[in-house]
């Protein structure tokens, strides 16, 4: 090796060396930081871009969650609106049958008459009153409500139900007399089947969209696990790698400071 003042080859390469421990010490701070082995894009521009649009999509599938959630408040906002319906239909058919009675006095008669026409109102009220967020299934106003079904902007339709009065076949329904009252008694039975066959087929809609919502979820906490694979650092490797760059940074440290000694032994050469 060249006896030199001017070059020395052994400070040189101590410092390379340290420089490189440097360099992978950093990369292994920043790793333990962020607890992300791929933060940027020049730590692995194919693979960064991959984690980023699986993000993405795992991040539009919130509005897609949001939107059949509403879509299941609007359903069971229209079934509480059916349940007092039917409800309500059952006691029409009460007093229609209680008035049907001809041995009842006027009094009597028109006393169920005027409750039977009560019970009716509070049915058209229930329905038109059965809104969320400004939107019902129960009161005619449409036939139909979509909503997301997946981040490609697809939709999950719901068919709308009619619960009013002009939808069970009720509007201005009344009776006048005892045999009148007594037609109406299966009127009311019709009404009530119609009833109950459209809160079955909404019933059937909320459990549709119930497994849909538990799908998402489930597809949003895949596709984060698959991010997380792509990009999470192992802090376990990483703190072990850390204790050993830590040890390896002190003994450049060391060698730098020896390598910068070896100047000075020639000296000795001119010592008489």
């Amino acid at each position: 090796m060249l006896n030199s003042i001017n070059t020395n080859a052994g400070a040189l390469l101590a410092l390379q060396n340290l420089n490189a421990t440097n360099t992978e010490l950093a990369t292994t701070q920043s790793r333990i930081n962020t607890g992300k082995r791929i933060a940027t894009a020049k730590d692995n521009g194919a693979i960064w871009s991959m984690a980023k649009m699986q993000s993405a999509s795992s991040s539009s599938l919130n509005s897609v969650k949001d939107s059949l959630q509403r879509g299941q408040s609007t359903i069971d906002v229209a079934l509480a609106a059916g349940d007092t319906i039917t409800d309500l239909l059952t006691k029409m058919k009460e007093k229609a049958l209680a008035a049907s009675d001809t041995s009842l006095n006027t009094a009597s008669f028109n006393a169920l008459q005027a409750d039977f026409v009560s019970l009716r109102d509070q049915i058209q009220k229930a329905a038109d009153n059965a809104k969320f967020n400004g939107v019902s299934l129960a009161d005619g106003s449409t036939t139909k409500l979509s909503f997301l079904a997946n981040a490609d902007g697809d939709n999950f339709t719901v068919n709308a139900q009619t619960l009013s009065l002009a939808g069970l076949g009720l509007a201005a329904v009344t009776f006048t007399d005892a045999a009148d009252a007594k037609l109406k008694i299966d009127l009311l039975t019709t009404a009530l089947q119609t009833a109950t066959n459209k809160l079955s087929s909404l019933g059937t809609s909320s459990t549709g969209l119930d497994t849909h919502l538990t799908f998402v979820g489930k597809l949003q906490d895949s596709l984060d696990a698959g991010v997380g694979n792509l990009v999470d650092a192992d802090l376990a490797k990483e703190s072990a790698k850390l204790q050993s760059l830590q040890t390896k940074q002190q003994l450049g440290v060391q060698a730098l400071s020896i390598a910068n000694q070896t100047p000075q032994s020639i000296l000795s050469l001119f010592k008489g």
